[in-house]
Order: C-alpha cells, then structure tokens, then sequence
C-alpha cells in the first residue's frame, strides 16, 4: 500500500522492485508494462527484492498482519476489478515465506526470464490462489518459461543466487526503495501501485 515519492541515489533506465508475495505488486506488474510500451519508452528493469528485508531495513512491517488487512485486500481486489484483470484469489496462507520462490525469481533474471516467470508466478498466487511457498507451484510457473525442475532446485541452494537476491534487496535499501512495488526513474523512487501512472510520467519527461 502506501504512496511516496522519496529521493534515490542512481540513474539510467527504469526500475522496477517487487516481490511475489505483494499483491499490489501483482497489480503494477500486469500493467507496467503497456504503460511504457503506450508511453513509448524503454521497458523497465525487473528487479526482485526481498520485503521483508526492506521492511527490515526501514524498520516497518506489513500492513497485511495489521488491523488493516481486510480493508487492504478489498483495496486490492477492487483495484483488480478497475483494471480488468481476473478476481483476486488469496492464498492459504497469505503472506506465506516466499524466500525461495524469489531465489527463483532471481535466477529467472539471471538467465533473461525475470518478466515471464514473475508475470507467471504472480498469477498462480493472485489469480489462482496458490500458495508460493509450495515449491510445486513455483515450479509450474516456472514451466512456462521453460526453466528446468532440476536446475531451480540447485539454483534455489546456490550461493551465487542467494547472495544476488540478498545484494539487490540491499541495493534497493540505498536507493531509499522501501516497500514494493516501486519504480526507480533517475534519482527518484515511486512507492506504490498507485503511483505507477506517475512513475511513468517522469521516464516520459526524462527520456
């Protein structure tokens, strides 16, 4: 949730934070793309973080263990509803551990898949109502990219993929991203799905 607009530190091409287990993040990653094809710009970098290390890193928590749990979900499904996309199907549990499906998520980057297999593997969490920390569910996302069982399972064990996915969400922390989704364009960061449109805007205005 939340909208803010704080400064950041680095510049160049766009970038967008997520992890699978936001579904705000959901919603921006079924959009932003068409935003800045529409725009005629560059398509962001697809950049996973962890949440919960930004939360650690900024000392906040999640709205979704707060009072405002079920005010936030009906955000999220009326929002899904506005966009046109599929009704939002929650699933058991949510938030769950999602540390090795983003694992996956970053060796999906490492090997050029980043859009393709987040994209898939948001849907199985939010449109199908698949718990992530399954690895079989992750692995069926992972399928329609064609990435291989055998090499997630090592890649989900390996140190070269864990110290990436940890680098990144470090790296995000610097740039004064702390909570996803968020858009790095030039030297600012924009928090939140609603923000998104406005994300946009500034790569238009900065290209």
């Amino acid at each position: 949730m939340g909208n803010s607009r704080v400064s950041g530190r680095f510049a160049g091409r766009a970038t967008f934070y997520y992890d699978l287990g936001s579904p705000y993040a959901y919603l921006s990653a079924e959009r932003i793309s068409g935003l800045f094809t529409a725009a005629g710009l560059e398509q962001p970098e697809w950049q996973p973080v962890l949440l919960g290390g930004l939360f650690k890193a900024f000392d906040r928590g999640s709205w979704a263990r707060t009072e405002a749990r079920a005010e936030g979900m009906a955000e999220v499904e009326r929002r899904a509803a506005a966009y046109g996309l599929p009704p939002i199907v929650w699933p058991d549990p949510w938030p769950g551990d999602g540390l090795a499906a983003m694992r996956v998520a970053t060796f999906a980057k490492q090997t050029g898949r980043a859009v393709s297999f987040s994209l898939a593997a948001f849907r199985q969490a939010f449109a199908a109502g698949k718990d992530l920390t399954d690895l079989d569910n992750v692995m069926i996302a992972a399928a329609a990219c064609e990435l291989h069982p055998r090499a997630l399972e090592s890649a989900i064990r390996t140190k070269g993929v864990k110290d990436a996915l940890r680098e990144a969400t470090d790296a995000a922390a610097a740039a004064g991203v702390f909570g996803v989704p968020a858009v790095r364009v030039g030297e600012e960061v924009f928090w939140g799905d609603e923000r998104l449109e406005q994300a946009v805007e500034a790569a238009t205005t900065s290209s």
